[in-house]
C-alpha cells in the first residue's frame, strides 16, 4: 500500500512538472544581444537571411554564427532546446530550409497564438538573423 502511495506521489509530481514546463513556453525574459560589427539591417523586414554564405552579407557568416549562438542560448534554448534539439513540444528549428526564411522572420517578429512571444520589441533583425545563421550551422536531425 505504501509503495502505491509513493508511486502516485511521484506520478503527480511528474505531471505537475510537465504541465509547468508546457505552460512556461514563451515565458522567457528577453536577453540583450550584442550584434558586434554586423552591418545594421535597418527597419525594413528582410525575407531572406542576409548573413547566409552567398547572400548580401555572407562575408559576416562566421561572426553571425558566434553572435547567434549566444543569442540563441539566452533567448531560445529554454523552449527550442540546447543546440536547437527540440524535445518535441516546439518545432525543431534545424529542419527549416532557406525557403523558410520568410516564415522564420514572421514567427520570430510576431510570435504565435500557441505560446511563442513576439520578439520585435526586444530584438532587432541583426540578432534574429544571427540566430537563424547559427541554427543553420548546426547538424540536421537524423
Amino acid at each position: 500500500m505504501a509503495m502505491s502511495l509513493s508511486l502516485k506521489t511521484i506520478m503527480a509530481a511528474a505531471m505537475l512538472g510537465l504541465a509547468g514546463f508546457a505552460s512556461a513556453h514563451g515565458n522567457v525574459t528577453p536577453q540583450d544581444v550584442d550584434t558586434g560589427n554586423l552591418p545594421k539591417l535597418g527597419d525594413e523586414v528582410r525575407t531572406a537571411n542576409p548573413f547566409r554564405e552567398g547572400n548580401e552579407y555572407g562575408e559576416y557568416n562566421a561572426q553571425a554564427i558566434k553572435i547567434g549562438e549566444s543569442a540563441y542560448a539566452g533567448n531560445c534554448a529554454a523552449c527550442h532546446g540546447i543546440r536547437a534539439m527540440s524535445g518535441g513540444l516546439t518545432p525543431d528549428l534545424r529542419e527549416l530550409t532557406e525557403w523558410d526564411d520568410e516564415y522564420y522572420i514572421g514567427r520570430v517578429m510576431n510570435g504565435t497564438d500557441r505560446g511563442m512571444p513576439s520578439w520585435k520589441k526586444s530584438m532587432d533583425q541583426n540578432a534574429m538573423w544571427a540566430i537563424r545563421t547559427y541554427v543553420e550551422s548546426l547538424p540536421k536531425p537524423e
